[in-house]
């Protein structure tokens, strides 16, 4: 198979599955009730405030100026009925950016040096991840995070520095959990730095010297300026007295803008310390990769859309996390660390472990970064296995069957009370 052909498959099936049933339900989901009311201050330009930087919004809002969206309708409630269709518009990029992703990911695959095969097995499972497909289906942000974010890492490894700082600032500016993918590289850089390898390769270049770090990391003031450049425009964008005024300072309108900027970036932080609400589908960060807990996204009649990993893909790429860190540490005992292992673990655990320090409520979805590191474990263990094209084919046809099984869970497609409960497997599940 070759590349062109592999990307078009991968195309194909992503535009299927995001784009079936697009714009289902015509009702808030989850969330929506949050970003669409921020999505629709920049055209009221009512100040609000969100834990979040706001690039994502931005986005939305920028994309939906070209349709001439109005803002009328206010979010208040999930399962609230939109008027129109003119909410499609603001569900279009999430969807786009979802399906551009398993493009990222079979490239990244390929780039790490792995097989044509497993880049390809990467991209399918990354289609056919239910959870994935939910996160990106609705105005929410997560999908945005991780086409910037692993975008970013594949640019590191084609040696695109200033391009990689562009994306790596952009994955921030939609979420910080987004400093992954800034830490990642250069952890790999200082560790090439104090271990070069004896052959040159892509992993540690022989002779590097201190100069060349420096100009390495001196890339991420562009990474900095676009975080800033995402703040100013939304300060530029949100003129006008709104709800969020009561987190800032009596007179942040008359500072300048880098102090607002900073301001603001302290507010965020301390108001992500003060949640303590408590939620009945939150989950702490230890279960995630047994996918516990779910969450009941939208609920209506005998159709329910529940954040739902595929189990396949879910436990899979869980058993090959435990996997690869037995390999890794017998590589370091030879004195031979696999390189490729120690980078996929490391975004792995840069983006679990940090959430044991979080006291805020959190969900499954905070997982589903850590799970794209684990699938491409999976892909990178297999591809070195004897038998690897008959367990790739096996695994893509599991992971084919267990999506279509869950996704009437995923769509909000009715379901009998008999065929819901043959899908839910466990009491937590409920």
């Amino acid at each position: 198979m070759t590349n062109k052909t592999a990307v078009l498959i991968i195309l194909a099936l992503s535009i299927i599955t995001h784009f079936a049933f697009f714009g289902y339900p015509n009702e808030t989901v989850f969330d929506e009730v949050h970003f669409g009311k921020f999505v629709s201050g920049y055209y009221t330009g009512e100040y609000y405030f969100d834990i979040h930087p706001p690039l994502g919004k931005l986005m939305i809002a920028g994309f939906a100026k070209l349709f001439d969206f109005k803002p009328e309708f206010s979010f208040t409630e999930i399962g609230k009925e939109f008027p129109d269709n003119k909410y499609l518009v603001l569900r279009f990029l999430p969807a786009l950016a979802g399906l551009l992703l398993p493009l990222i990911v079979y490239l990244l695959i390929l780039e790490l040096g792995m097989s044509r095969i497993a880049a390809f097995t990467g991209g399918l499972l990354i289609v056919f991840e239910n959870a994935l497909l939910t996160q990106s289906r609705f105005i929410l942000l997560d999908s945005f995070l991780f086409l910037f974010g692993f975008a970013s890492l594949l640019l590191y490894f084609k040696k695109r520095y200033l391009l990689m700082a562009v994306f790596g600032g952009l994955a921030v500016s939609i979420k910080w959990v987004g400093l992954s993918f800034i830490a990642l590289p250069i952890l790999i850089e200082v560790y090439t730095l104090w271990f070069p390898a004896r052959d040159g390769s892509a992993f540690g270049r022989k002779g590097r010297s201190f100069v060349n770090f420096s100009k390495f990391t001196s890339y991420f003031i562009i990474s900095a300026a676009v975080y800033f450049l995402a703040f100013a425009l939304h300060f530029t964008f949100l003129p006008n007295p709104g709800s969020g005024d009561a987190f800032m300072k009596p007179d942040f309108r008359k500072n300048n803008m880098v102090k607002n900027i900073w301001d603001l970036n302290i507010e965020m932080y301390k108001s992500n310390q003060r949640l303590t609400a408590t939620h009945p589908y939150s989950s702490q960060w230890y279960t995630w990769p047994l996918m516990i807990r779910p969450i009941y996204y939208w609920v209506k009649d005998s159709a329910r859309i529940y954040l739902f990993g595929n189990p396949v893909i879910w436990w899979a790429s869980m058993i090959a996390v435990a996997i690869s860190i037995k390999y890794l540490v017998l590589s370091i005992k030879k004195r031979a660390p696999d390189k490729v292992l120690a980078i996929l673990l490391g975004g792995y655990f840069l983006n679990l472990l940090p959430f044991i320090g979080v006291k805020r409520v959190m969900f499954l979805y905070h997982y589903l970064t850590a799970l794209i590191f684990a699938i491409m474990m999976l892909c990178y263990l297999v591809d070195k296995s004897k038998n690897s094209r008959k367990i790739f084919a096996g695994t893509v046809i599991a992971a084919i069957a267990a999506f279509i099984f869950f996704a009437p869970l995923s769509y909000g497609l009715p379901l009998s009370q008999k065929t819901y409960e043959a899908r839910v497997w466990f009491a937590s599940w409920r």
